[in-house]
């Protein structure tokens, strides 16, 4: 069973901001129309954090199968997350920190990633509770927290602070 385990953001943050400006640049280079985004906890001032760095890839909807092929190209893809027409995850266990892909039509279904980092950010209360959420699942199973943490998100989504980013 994979423990979860969390730290302190500010321990990553130099890490984390480093490698997004690198991923960001190669990024750019095969999708430039798209839209990337630090997502995740290593995106905020503060927090816990499990210390991988996840990327928001945005694109258009006819950009998307393209996006798709090109990276395939360049990163592994995440067999344990869903694929969706709008949805598509890759990863990098071997870059430090480890790094999570998040491709995602822009305005879809999907695309809400950002808007968790801008609720997050703006309103202590839900990043306290993040926070209280990650501490009590300290140690647990990997599939406990996520279950955990997707009730948390789901909800956070029904709030004003969430709906008031469309």
């Amino acid at each position: 069973m994979e423990e979860v385990r969390f730290q302190d953001s500010s321990a990553f943050r130099e890490a984390a901001e480093s490698l997004f400006l690198a991923e960001k640049a190669k990024l750019l280079a095969v999708l430039p129309e798209a839209d990337i985004q630090h997502v995740g906890s290593t995106s905020l001032p503060r927090g816990l954090t499990k210390g991988d760095l996840d990327i928001q890839v945005r694109v258009r909807a006819d950009r998307f199968a393209e996006a798709v092929v090109m990276l395939s190209s360049l990163y592994e893809r995440n067999e344990g997350s869903s694929s969706t027409e709008h949805f598509r995850a890759f990863k990098d266990d071997g870059a430090l920190p480890p790094l999570g892909i998040q491709l995602t039509v822009a305005g879809s279904e999907t695309d809400f990633f950002w808007k968790f980092r801008e609720v997050l950010a703006r309103n202590e209360s839900y990043l306290q509770e993040y926070d209280s959420l990650k501490r009590r699942y300290e140690g647990c199973g990997m599939d406990e927290y996520r279950a955990e943490k997707n009730a948390f998100f789901e909800r956070l989504m029904t709030t004003e602070a969430f709906k008031e980013l469309d």
